[in-house]
Formats: structure tokens, C-alpha cells, sequence
């Protein structure tokens, strides 16, 4: 089974990586695949570190309540 978590980026790094919050953490992770789409302030989908797939705000914020137990 495979888990990814949902992350905002809040700044974009000049080596291919950004950081990342992940429920107030801040994390360094690798935009390898994705860094000609992601730009700071959108949510992506984190797999061991890398972002695997961009979310939309809503989306994010419906997965994001799932994970406190708030599902709506």
C-alpha cells in the first residue's frame, strides 16, 4: 500500500527541491517530475519525499480535514 500526504509549497529552491508544509512542518522535498508546474502557494501530493502529483485548493483542503477526522 502506498500513502501520500498533502503538502502547500511555501518556497521553491534553486536545486530542483522545495519546502513544503506539511500540517505546520516545513519539509525539504524533490520536485524532479513535477518542477516546470509547481510554483509556491499550490498543494501537491508527497510520496518519500517527492512531489508526485499537484492538487487543487479545494481538493486539498477536503483531504486535509480527512486526515484531523473531519470528513465532510
Amino acid at each position: 500500500m502506498c500513502l501520500s500526504v498533502v503538502a502547500k509549497i511555501e518556497e521553491i529552491l534553486e536545486n530542483g527541491e522545495a519546502i513544503a508544509n506539511i500540517d505546520n512542518v516545513k519539509k525539504t522535498i524533490n520536485l524532479g517530475i513535477m518542477a516546470s508546474e509547481i510554483e509556491v502557494g499550490d498543494y501537491v501530493l508527497i510520496h518519500t519525499g517527492f512531489a508526485i502529483a499537484k492538487v487543487d485548493e479545494e481538493k486539498a483542503n477536503q483531504i486535509l480535514e480527512a486526515y484531523k477526522g473531519n470528513v465532510v
